[in-house]
């Protein structure tokens, strides 16, 4: 399972989503596929969401649970490992990627200036 959070939605994420579907066990996913399994969201801060998704993914040998496109993906070990975030294409195509000065997560910038933050920590994408 991963854990995100970002500071501002996606556009999948917009309110009044309907509620996810129940999922099936772990065995019946199919290889190198994601899904996700809860979302979160709050907006008690004004102009500012936080969201927290957690996912669970199927990955093949040499991958890990990341993002691509602002979904849940399997993605290749390496890039968790080295922490260079950007390399999995964790952004939506309009948007472009930059790394935290700490290499603790990444921002995803969009056209209008709008920016999405997302941090990890111990593993965890938050």
């Amino acid at each position: 399972f991963i854990s995100m959070h970002g500071g501002l939605l996606p556009s999948p994420w917009q309110p009044n989503t309907p509620p996810l579907p129940p999922t099936p066990p772990l065995c019946h996913m199919v290889a190198g596929t994601c899904e996700i399994v809860t979302l979160d969201r709050d907006s008690s801060q004004p102009r500012r969401t936080i969201a927290r998704q957690t996912a669970r993914c199927a990955c093949r040998k040499g991958q890990i649970a990341g993002t691509t496109r602002a979904r849940p993906a399997c993605v290749d070990i390496r890039i968790v490992r080295t922490r260079q975030w950007c390399e999995m294409t964790p952004c939506l195509d309009d948007e472009g990627c930059d790394l935290l000065v700490n290499q603790s997560g990444w921002t995803c910038t969009q056209p209008g200036g709008r920016v999405k933050t997302t941090t990890v920590t111990s593993g965890v994408l938050k």
